[in-house]
């Protein structure tokens, strides 16, 4: 897992919506967690047969753990005016695997070009709000393998550090599945290590993303 892939970024662990009234328009936005363009295409069709009275549609998608995909549509508002400000909400967000789409009904007063890029960004805004955020971190899943003699000495220190095991066995030996922060592994290794004497095998099963609970909202 290489060092550019380690930054957190955010995801969408529960899906929203949100609402404002601009000068009698009014902006729903509809976020939704996606995981390809494809998803993210058929999303924002949806959205399109959904609200087909609507005057405007405007979307935005960014796709991938690092970014790598990014798309807008204006969908007939001035250019600049809906898409890009929307997708700059996702990006300042740190969001990935994410799509909105801001449904305009339009109330018959025009906002011009700065009246509509504060809309469609309020109303992204507003429909996060409405989500349940959450932290991905990079991970490693470590396997430990200790005798009854090092169990109570390893436990103790996961409790400070408030871990709790993904799986346990015990049978002659003890064997314990933990998720940790890939920030975290050598220093925790270290002290399993030399609270155990040595006698502790820690073994590194899967390097991974997973959504840090601390950091959920």
């Amino acid at each position: 897992m290489g060092q550019e892939q380690k930054e957190p970024y955010r995801v969408i662990v529960e899906e929203g919506t949100g609402e404002i009234t601009e000068k009698k328009s009014r902006f729903i936005a509809t976020v939704k967690r996606v995981e390809s363009e494809e998803e993210a295409a058929a999303f924002v069709e949806a959205m399109k047969k959904k609200y087909w009275d609507a005057s405007h549609n405007c979307s935005a998608m960014v796709i991938g753990e690092r970014g790598e995909l990014t798309r807008c549509s204006d969908d007939g508002e001035p250019s600049g005016t809906a898409g890009r400000p929307m997708l700059e909400v996702l990006l300042s967000e740190k969001l990935r695997n994410a799509a909105v789409v801001v449904t305009r009904y339009f109330g018959g007063i025009l906002l011009g070009t700065g009246g509509l890029v504060r809309a469609y960004t309020q109303a992204v805004k507003e429909g996060l709000s409405g989500c349940k955020l959450g932290t991905m971190r990079a991970g490693v899943r470590l396997e430990v393998l200790t005798d009854y003699n090092g169990i109570g000495k390893i436990l103790y220190i996961m409790g400070t550090k408030g871990i709790e095991p993904e799986d346990s066995l015990y049978t002659d030996t003890v064997q314990l599945v933990l998720l940790v922060p890939a920030e975290d592994k050598e220093a925790l290794c270290k002290e399993f290590t030399e609270a155990t004497a040595g006698k502790a095998k820690i073994t590194v099963k899967e390097e991974l993303y997973f959504v840090d609970k601390d950091l959920t909202r």
